[in-house]
């Protein structure tokens, strides 16, 4: 799509419509889930929202790949790359971190839906069952060899400068060309 605004835009205003899209993302997100939270409750908003990752974060991944011109299967290595690009990676703060050859992890630092409810006094989101799935089928969608646990997620207790933490793995024997 070609939009003759975008031409008429600096590099910082590109990179500030950049993460205000990312944001509006997340906005619609939120406000999507609280709608169904608000209608049939708090587990069936989290069923949905589960549901509505498995697809939209393997649709994300896809295309960061493409966008990146990397094609599927390319390990942990295609993955470091990826994450930093996803649309939370425009919101929150995050670090991606090569722990070894056969293991990465993503901390997410600062995540703007956990600060906007403590900032208005609500407990953390209870974010870990969407999470899980997401963060599986995203590194899946990358590499499908790409195992994903769990280090911490609310409703996990974590630290202030912490709200969760992912690892991505690959067995030794598919890491050996890295």
């Amino acid at each position: 799509m070609d939009n003759p605004s975008l031409s008429r835009l600096s590099r910082p205003q590109l990179e500030a419509l950049i993460v205000d899209l990312a944001k509006r993302w997340l906005a619609h997100d939120g406000l999507w889930f609280q709608v169904i939270e608000a209608d049939q409750g708090m587990s069936a908003a989290i069923r949905y929202d589960a549901a509505a990752w498995s697809t939209f974060t393997v649709i994300e991944a896809k295309r960061i790949l493409a966008f990146l011109g990397l094609p599927p299967g390319g390990g942990l290595e295609a993955l470091e790359q990826a994450l930093p690009l996803r649309l939370y990676g425009f919101t929150n703060k995050q670090d991606v971190i090569r722990v070894d050859a056969h293991t990465l992890v993503l901390r997410m630092n600062s995540c703007r839906v956990q600060s906007a409810r403590a900032r208005r006094g609500l407990a953390d989101f209870p974010c870990k069952p969407v999470g899980e799935v997401e963060y599986a089928e995203f590194a899946r969608a990358i590499d499908p060899h790409i195992r994903t646990r769990c280090l911490v997620c609310p409703p996990d207790p974590h630290p202030n400068d912490l709200h969760c933490s992912w690892e991505f793995s690959l067995p030794a024997e598919e890491n050996e060309d890295t």
